[in-house]
């Protein structure tokens, strides 16, 4: 494949095996936003001009990190594209079947391994592991680059994993109908379990951020349109060092979270709590847990999140939610139809399972960003 073509082509079409009229691929375009920013994001990560890291680290880090997942369609994919640029077929090797820490050249040995950390466990990707970017000659932009790069193809990993997993099952209606939840009450106390909570917190970056008075209007622009408080947050002031990244980014995010229709927008919130506290993320765990209550008008089942994820869900329709959402988070490789048919007993239909999927793998590549670029701030902390 030319790069040309690499740029043209639907990547996640392509790398599921989703055919042009077949029911999953024209349910996948529906959500037609996300497609595009999908590909967007794939297009600018890979874009050969973008200024730092190279097209080569960038895809020596496709490769490392899909052979991590376990994701053989991208494997290939990615090994591919590295040969069609006539990389060092050593480092092709080496990224996709050796040692990265036998590495010789610094720079691509701390790349790498920055991979391995927050591809494998982003909980761990803590400010020290950052510094090591720096200090292998990363600028900040290019850490942005490379941070959004391996949170995307945690992304792409799941997506595929779960349309794959949809193609194998096939396109049916729920053998039952969704039983609601009971509304309940809202907890009268803020919840704190195992360093979890649904209070609201502060974040901030571990490097350093773009000034807005010092921003350029394509940094400007895209702050404006990625959220209404951009301007104050270190998140995005951080992450609009690449800013086009950054737009492609927050338009999945707003298509994936709050698109009309499909799986209510509280089960998408659910998913992506669960998926938080899988992965570590206290941050994300309660912004999204707040949004949950907001959305549901009760909290039971967050606090069975923060106590067990694994047994999490007042309903039939909430355990399988939850269950799927681990499945997907931990073991992306393993996902099959069977994984998916708990859903469909459960009344999921096939288009709130997509939405499901969506939101599963969004949080894949938001947690990383959090957990790896900065650190929350509790209430008692701030002003410290």
């Amino acid at each position: 494949m030319t790069q040309a073509n690499a740029a043209a082509t639907d990547v996640v079409d392509q790398v599921s095996g989703l055919a042009a009229g077949s029911a999953i691929h024209t349910l996948r375009h529906a959500r037609d936003k996300v497609v595009a920013s999908t590909q967007g994001s794939y297009n600018g990560l890979f874009d050969p001009a973008l200024p730092g890291l190279t097209l080569a680290e960038r895809l020596f880090v496709a490769l490392y990190a899909a052979r991590l997942a376990g994701a053989a369609d991208l494997v290939a994919h990615y090994r591919t594209r590295l040969q069609a640029i006539e990389a060092d077929a050593a480092l092709v090797t080496l990224a996709g079947q050796g040692n990265p820490d036998t590495l010789a050249e610094a720079r691509l040995r701390a790349i790498l391994a920055f991979t391995r950390t927050l591809s494998e466990r982003p909980v761990e990707g803590d400010q020290a592991a950052l510094k090591t970017l720096p200090a292998a000659g990363l600028a900040t932009p290019d850490v942005v680059t490379l941070a959004q790069l391996i949170a995307f193809l945690s992304y792409q990993v799941r997506l595929v994993a779960g349309l794959k997993a949809m193609q194998a099952l096939g396109a049916g209606t729920p053998t039952t109908t969704a039983v609601p939840a009971t509304a309940g009450t809202l907890l009268q106390s803020p919840i704190r379990a195992h360093g979890f909570t649904n209070e609201v917190l502060d974040w901030k970056a571990w490097l350093d951020v773009v000034s807005v008075d010092s921003a350029t209007p394509e940094q400007v622009a895209v702050l404006e349109e990625s959220h209404p408080k951009a301007k104050v947050s270190d998140y995005y002031l951080f992450l609009v060092h690449q800013p086009e990244i950054l737009r492609q980014r927050s338009t999945a995010f707003n298509a994936i979270m709050y698109a009309p229709g499909g799986m209510p927008r509280a089960e998408r919130e659910l998913a992506s709590t669960v998926v938080s506290r899988i992965n570590g993320c206290v941050y994300c765990a309660s912004v999204h847990a707040q949004r949950y209550e907001q959305l549901a008008k009760r909290n039971a089942v967050i606090q069975q999140v923060f106590d067990d994820p694994y047994t999490a869900g007042t309903t039939t329709r909430e355990q399988a939610i939850s269950k799927f959402s681990i499945e997907l988070t931990e073991q992306p490789a393993q996902v099959t139809a069977g994984q998916l048919r708990p859903l469909r007993e459960a009344g999921v239909t096939d288009a709130e399972m997509l939405d499901l999927i969506h939101s599963v793998a969004i949080f894949a590549w938001a947690n990383r960003l959090m957990l790896n670029l900065g650190e929350p701030v509790f209430p008692e902390q701030a002003g410290q």
